[in-house]
Protein backbone atom coordinates (compact mmCIF):
# COMPACT_ATOMS: atom_id res chain seq x y z
CA UNK A 1 0.00 0.00 0.00
CA UNK A 2 1.34 3.79 -0.58
CA UNK A 3 1.10 5.82 1.70
CA UNK A 4 2.61 9.03 1.56
CA UNK A 5 4.82 10.78 4.29
CA UNK A 6 3.95 13.88 3.49
CA UNK A 7 0.14 13.70 3.80
CA UNK A 8 -2.31 13.59 6.72
CA UNK A 9 -5.23 10.27 7.27
CA UNK A 10 -8.69 9.69 9.03
CA UNK A 11 -9.63 6.49 10.50
CA UNK A 12 -12.37 6.41 7.79
CA UNK A 13 -9.41 6.33 5.17
CA UNK A 14 -9.45 9.57 3.87
CA UNK A 15 -6.18 11.78 3.10
CA UNK A 16 -5.87 15.15 3.38
CA UNK A 17 -3.05 17.48 1.86
CA UNK A 18 -3.03 20.82 3.90
CA UNK A 19 -2.00 24.48 2.43
CA UNK A 20 -2.76 26.96 4.70
CA UNK A 21 -6.67 26.66 4.99
CA UNK A 22 -7.18 24.61 2.30
CA UNK A 23 -7.51 21.11 2.47
CA UNK A 24 -7.35 18.67 -0.26
CA UNK A 25 -9.05 15.56 0.14
CA UNK A 26 -9.37 12.05 -1.56
CA UNK A 27 -9.53 8.32 -0.67
CA UNK A 28 -6.60 6.56 0.14
CA UNK A 29 -4.97 4.05 -1.72
CA UNK A 30 -5.94 1.28 0.78
CA UNK A 31 -9.61 2.83 0.28
CA UNK A 32 -9.69 2.52 -3.46
CA UNK A 33 -8.48 -1.45 -3.46
CA UNK A 34 -10.95 -2.45 -0.84
CA UNK A 35 -13.60 -0.86 -3.11
CA UNK A 36 -12.27 -2.11 -5.74
CA UNK A 37 -13.18 -0.77 -9.60
CA UNK A 38 -14.85 2.60 -8.62
CA UNK A 39 -17.38 3.80 -11.51
CA UNK A 40 -19.28 6.25 -10.02
CA UNK A 41 -18.61 9.48 -7.34
CA UNK A 42 -21.37 11.74 -6.10
CA UNK A 43 -19.72 14.94 -6.03
CA UNK A 44 -20.91 17.69 -3.36
CA UNK A 45 -21.27 21.15 -4.77
CA UNK A 46 -18.87 24.13 -4.14
CA UNK A 47 -19.83 26.05 -1.29
CA UNK A 48 -21.70 22.94 0.96
CA UNK A 49 -20.62 23.04 4.21
CA UNK A 50 -19.54 20.01 5.79
CA UNK A 51 -18.55 18.82 9.56
CA UNK A 52 -15.32 16.97 10.28
CA UNK A 53 -17.00 13.33 10.60
CA UNK A 54 -19.95 13.94 8.57
CA UNK A 55 -20.58 12.31 5.08
CA UNK A 56 -20.42 14.62 2.17
CA UNK A 57 -20.39 12.13 -0.84
CA UNK A 58 -20.35 8.11 -2.19
CA UNK A 59 -18.33 6.47 -4.30
CA UNK A 60 -19.84 3.39 -6.12
CA UNK A 61 -17.58 0.53 -7.14
CA UNK A 62 -18.50 -3.12 -8.59
CA UNK A 63 -18.40 -4.45 -4.84
CA UNK A 64 -20.09 -1.86 -3.07
CA UNK A 65 -21.30 1.73 -2.28
CA UNK A 66 -19.19 3.79 0.32
CA UNK A 67 -19.77 6.99 2.40
CA UNK A 68 -17.02 9.51 2.05
CA UNK A 69 -16.39 11.47 5.58
CA UNK A 70 -15.18 14.89 6.01
CA UNK A 71 -11.82 14.89 7.43
CA UNK A 72 -11.94 18.71 8.65
CA UNK A 73 -15.10 21.27 9.12
CA UNK A 74 -15.55 24.20 6.51
CA UNK A 75 -16.94 25.20 3.15
CA UNK A 76 -16.25 22.82 -0.12
CA UNK A 77 -14.08 25.26 -2.09
CA UNK A 78 -13.66 22.90 -5.24
CA UNK A 79 -14.77 19.67 -7.02
CA UNK A 80 -12.84 17.24 -9.31
CA UNK A 81 -16.11 17.47 -11.68
CA UNK A 82 -13.43 15.00 -13.79
CA UNK A 83 -14.54 12.35 -11.59
CA UNK A 84 -17.55 13.22 -13.26
CA UNK A 85 -17.06 11.20 -16.49
CA UNK A 86 -13.47 9.23 -15.17
CA UNK A 87 -14.13 8.42 -11.80
CA UNK A 88 -11.71 5.39 -12.31
CA UNK A 89 -9.29 8.21 -11.77
CA UNK A 90 -9.81 7.10 -7.84
CA UNK A 91 -8.29 3.65 -8.14
CA UNK A 92 -5.58 5.08 -11.30
CA UNK A 93 -4.11 7.52 -8.64
CA UNK A 94 -5.50 8.07 -5.38
CA UNK A 95 -3.03 10.75 -4.17
CA UNK A 96 -2.66 13.09 -7.62
CA UNK A 97 -5.90 13.17 -9.98
CA UNK A 98 -8.29 11.00 -8.16
CA UNK A 99 -8.91 14.06 -5.70
CA UNK A 100 -12.49 14.28 -4.69
CA UNK A 101 -12.76 17.96 -2.68
CA UNK A 102 -11.03 21.14 -1.56
CA UNK A 103 -12.08 22.40 2.12
CA UNK A 104 -11.71 25.97 2.80
CA UNK A 105 -11.23 24.89 6.33
CA UNK A 106 -12.85 26.94 9.78
CA UNK A 107 -10.73 25.81 12.05
CA UNK A 108 -7.16 24.73 11.15
CA UNK A 109 -7.10 23.15 14.91
CA UNK A 110 -8.61 19.75 13.49
CA UNK A 111 -5.98 18.80 11.40
CA UNK A 112 -4.10 17.73 14.95
CA UNK A 113 -6.81 14.71 15.35
CA UNK A 114 -5.61 13.05 11.86
CA UNK A 115 -2.81 10.73 12.11
CA UNK A 116 0.63 11.09 10.21
CA UNK A 117 1.42 8.38 7.45
CA UNK A 118 3.01 5.69 10.36
CA UNK A 119 0.00 6.02 12.20
CA UNK A 120 -2.19 5.28 9.48
CA UNK A 121 0.01 2.36 8.52
CA UNK A 122 -0.29 0.82 11.75
CA UNK A 123 -4.16 1.68 11.35
CA UNK A 124 -4.94 -0.56 8.44
CA UNK A 125 -2.05 -3.06 9.67
CA UNK A 126 -4.69 -3.55 12.54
Amino acid sequence: MDIPDDLLYSKDHEWVSVEGDAARVGITDYAQDALGDVVYVDLPRVGDQVEAGSSFSEVESTKSVSELYAPVSGTISAVNDDLADAPERINEDPYGEGWIIVISMSSETEIDALLDAVAYGALIES
